[in-house]
């Protein structure tokens, strides 16, 4: 196996990540520091101490002339002044920048627990996974094609160690999973693309070759036997459910008790309707005579759960302007640009629930660009209103095809849940656009609405950021579902 598939747990190993990565968590380190310790003294001076934090950091001595060439000596510059600021300070334990440092990162990876442990395939940014952290589950091994959603969920999880978040494809993942340190894994979960579940009544979900990676899924269940497995996915795949259940079962002797209901994200404390088909095994073992109906009964418990809306998620982030610059090549490229200092004196129940303490950051706000005709549209659109808006009629670009193009522009309602996050978004925002001013939705305002914690940040392209929060599984709807299972398998 190419040991280069695995990500490193060093963020500036020089040998591994390219140019441009490194100079992107660089420059984030750089910005990060500066605004929370309000650095602004220009020391240069490299001594014993700056080389010890560039050690803690990641950067080797002997590796020193190498990261100057690839980052600049301006750059470079830049970090010996952070650097000999945070000699005064106790750095590995400030959260806005620990995750940063890779001894900060192997001492994480390191800490032994008693948690359940799973494996996330088809991982992404790792909301789902993130979810099952909160409830108290170790991240054993994660796998995506995607290296930039790997980078953002390698970062966001630092108890990921070396040989523990693998790019590449699934397939190669399987050989991995026939090593005995898997056999004690208690969890598999993942949302595997199913294309051709969309039409799958033409034939069995089996025999259509666009299901590989479902198929690839089932196998790693067989493999590792996992006390229980999660699989999420679109709610269309309902109408083979029981097809899937059986697939399943004859692929791993029966060995599970398997059910599967369609849940909405918003009954999860997450201000979005955002419906998704869950499927739950749990190994007939674990669970003797209970039924699985009770299992659902405990996940949809929300007697004790709130309900929070769009303004809820957004109200207190930073008004902004859209872009006006297109095809911004450097703005674009640095996704968390420009990193804030966090003004908001207030939050409300839902921000608090998302963070552990009041984020001294704003990551990912950042308003892409749009054009002049697109911000008139915005500005005489209210809220709710589609492209069958009288009020846009005018200008409207696409009323010759109202009837295909209803939704090719929307406006959020500000006191509502809101509409279903999703990939589209890294094409634009016309779908999403902010209740009260005329741009769509930033990155971090998705994020807010799928239940992202603030100091979550994605790495990688600004319009791909998007995609990585959009294909994301919210991570208090993930909680929640594990916290009923734990529920579950230990009553």
């Amino acid at each position: 196996m190419n040991s280069k598939k695995f990500l490193s747990n060093n963020f500036f190993d020089t040998n591994y990540y390219s140019k441009k990565e490194i100079i992107e968590i660089t420059e984030y380190f750089i910005s990060s520091s500066q605004l929370i310790f309000k650095i602004q003294q220009k020391n240069k001076e490299l001594d014993i101490f700056t080389y010890e934090i560039l050690s803690d950091l990641g950067i080797e001595q002997k590796d020193l002339g190498k990261f100057i060439n690839i980052v600049g000596e301006k750059i470079f510059e830049e970090l010996i002044s952070t650097l000999n600021v945070l000699k005064e300070i106790d750095y590995l334990k400030c959260d806005e920048i620990n995750k940063y440092f890779w001894k900060y990162r192997d001492e994480k990876s390191k800490v032994q627990n008693n948690n359940y442990t799973f494996i996330d395939l088809f991982c992404g940014a790792g909301g789902m996974s993130y979810g099952l952290t909160l409830a108290g589950f170790t991240p054993i091994l994660s796998n995506d094609i995607d290296k930039d959603a790997l980078r953002t969920y390698l970062f966001n999880h630092p108890e990921m160690g070396g040989n523990s978040v693998y790019h590449g494809d699934v397939m190669e993942v399987l050989n991995l999973l026939n090593d005995n340190k898997f056999k004690t894994i208690d969890a598999i979960i993942g949302g595997p693309p199913c294309q051709g579940f969309s039409n799958a009544n033409r034939q069995r979900v089996i025999d259509d070759p666009r299901n590989i990676l479902y198929k690839h899924f089932v196998e790693s269940i067989k493999i590792v036997r996992p006390k229980f497995f999660i699989m999420e996915n679109v709610r269309g795949m309902k109408s083979v459910a029981d097809q899937v259940v059986q697939d399943i079962n004859s692929k791993c002797n029966n060995q599970y008790k398997i059910s599967y209901k369609v849940l909405n994200a918003v009954n999860f404390e997450v201000p979005q309707n955002r419906q998704r088909l869950i499927f739950i095994g749990i190994r007939k073992d674990i669970i003797n005579d209970n039924s699985m109906d009770k299992l659902f009964e405990l996940i949809e418990d929300d007697k004790l759960r709130e309900r929070y809306t769009l303004r809820d998620a957004i109200y207190d982030l930073k008004p902004l302007q859209p872009s006006r610059i297109k095809n911004n090549t450097k703005g674009d490229s640095r996704s968390g640009f420009p990193i804030e200092k966090n003004v908001s004196d207030f939050s409300n129940d839902y921000v608090k629930k998302l963070n552990h303490s009041n984020p001294l950051l704003t990551l990912n706000h950042k308003a892409r660009f749009n054009n002049d005709r697109d911000i008139e549209i915005y500005s005489k659109m209210q809220q709710g209103d589609d492209s069958n808006s009288s009020r846009i009629s005018d200008i409207m670009p696409y009323k010759s095809r109202a009837n295909i193009f209803k939704d090719k522009y929307y406006k959020l309602i500000y006191d509502k849940p809101c509409k279903t996050i999703t990939a589209h978004m890294k094409f634009d925002c016309n779908m999403y656009i902010h209740p009260e001013q005329a741009r769509g939705l930033t990155p971090r305002e998705a994020a807010r609405v799928q239940s992202y914690p603030d100091n979550y940040l994605f790495l990688g392209a600004f319009t791909k950021t998007y995609q990585q929060i959009g294909n994301s599984v919210p991570p208090l709807m993930s909680k929640y579902i594990s916290d009923a299972i734990k529920l579950f398998i230990e009553g």
